[in-house]
């Protein structure tokens, strides 16, 4: 039986494209103003990704998790990238709406996403909840809705790997 290392594995999967499914949670967004949600677009094509859907959806959490159900549901969708809806306050509920849908944590990309956030703010990294995980096959990520926070998660963590879990996903 052959052993593949984690580069081998990283290797073989480089050149994958993945179908991502944008969406950015917010009350007041439009997609002029909707920096977050573009840069999510603009990294994951430059990478060689396709994005198949983006929309913004209200802080409401019926409409996300319909909207969520739907995309879950897509034979053209891999991944769903969220931006927003992660803080502590009464409004921020994509992380409850996400934990319902979850059927496979990835606890490491909260936990290496707020070590990274930590070096860039300080203590403001707690009171992010950002959470990855699978679903139905799906790769869900919910990102915060700082366009630098969006950045950071997609450039050091999701896109180094988002190829490699689909890769294994689609086995």
């Amino acid at each position: 039986m052959l052993v593949m290392s984690y580069q081998e594995h990283q290797r073989d999967a480089a050149g994958v494209a993945v179908a991502c499914a944008v969406v950015t949670l917010s009350d007041t967004r439009t997609p002029q103003t909707d920096s977050s949600g573009a840069a999510i677009q603009r990294l994951a094509c430059e990478a060689g990704h396709r994005v198949v859907h983006y929309q913004i959806v209200p802080d409401e959490p019926a409409e996300f998790e319909k909207h969520l159900a739907d995309l879950i549901a897509r034979t053209d969708v891999e991944a769903i990238l969220t931006t927003g809806g992660t803080g502590i306050s009464r409004r921020d509920q994509t992380i409850d709406v996400m934990a319902r849908r979850i059927e496979t944590p990835l606890p490491g990309f909260g936990e290496l996403f707020r070590m990274l956030s930590w070096e860039q703010i300080g203590s403001g990294a707690m009171l992010s909840r950002a959470v990855a995980g699978i679903c139905r096959g799906k790769l869900l990520f919910a990102m915060p809705g700082s366009t630098k926070a969006v950045e950071l998660a997609m450039t050091k963590l999701i896109l180094p790997e988002l190829s490699h879990l689909v890769r294994e996903l689609r086995k």
